[in-house]
């Protein structure tokens, strides 16, 4: 389990590169489910114009933004799709990392299940929505400790070459304006794990 003090970095955009390649584990309804994240994308908090917590805003959908680092925000977008977020930073500054992607490599068979899926495929949890879906997250999961029982992050080593780690522009925030062109996603292809 990655250790507390990890998740209250300052620099949200280099955890957000630092995921990539840590495993994220779900323990729901006895059911463990586990995928190595592969696309992330890092939110600034109150000076990032794609930020739920931009210029400041509180509302009871982003509080849990402004918690202490290393608790889960989870949120409904499009009133459809579950999206889980990491928070990061220390209490105060909403800085929030959204999981875009994993490769599942544990509980496969409720992944599958819960995905409505026979097979594992290149894109089973490509996509947020997808994430939360294989991994049984949804809205009673936000503001969950990450170093807790349900949901927890680990580092296991999987080495990932720099070079295999593609950068760009966050995805659906063209509303930012300049900001939506920051280089705050990060993913890979390499599946070699």
């Amino acid at each position: 389990m990655l250790k507390a003090s990890y998740y209250l970095n300052s620099d949200v955009v280099f955890l957000a590169r630092d995921l990539i390649g840590k495993t994220l584990c779900t323990n729901i309804n006895n059911k463990l489910t586990c995928g190595i994240i592969t696309e992330t994308e890092a939110y600034a908090g109150v000076d990032d114009k794609a930020s739920h917590a931009y210029g400041g805003r509180r509302t009871a959908r982003t509080e849990t933004m402004y918690s202490k680092g290393g608790v889960s925000y989870v949120y409904l977008c499009y009133g459809i799709h579950k999206l889980f977020n990491i928070v990061t930073n220390k209490e105060g500054i909403p800085h929030a990392i959204l999981i875009r992607a994993i490769y599942p490599t544990a509980g496969l068979e409720e992944i599958l299940k819960r995905r409505h899926a026979e097979k594992l495929t290149k894109n089973l949890c490509v996509g947020p929505g997808k994430v939360t879906e294989a991994l049984g997250i949804n809205l009673l999961h936000n503001n969950v400790s990450l170093n807790g029982e349900e949901i927890w992050l680990r580092d296991d080593n999987i080495k990932i070459n720099k070079n295999d780690i593609q950068t760009g522009p966050r995805i659906g925030v063209d509303y930012a304006g300049f900001d939506a062109t920051l280089p705050y996603r990060f993913y890979t292809t390499n599946y070699n794990f």
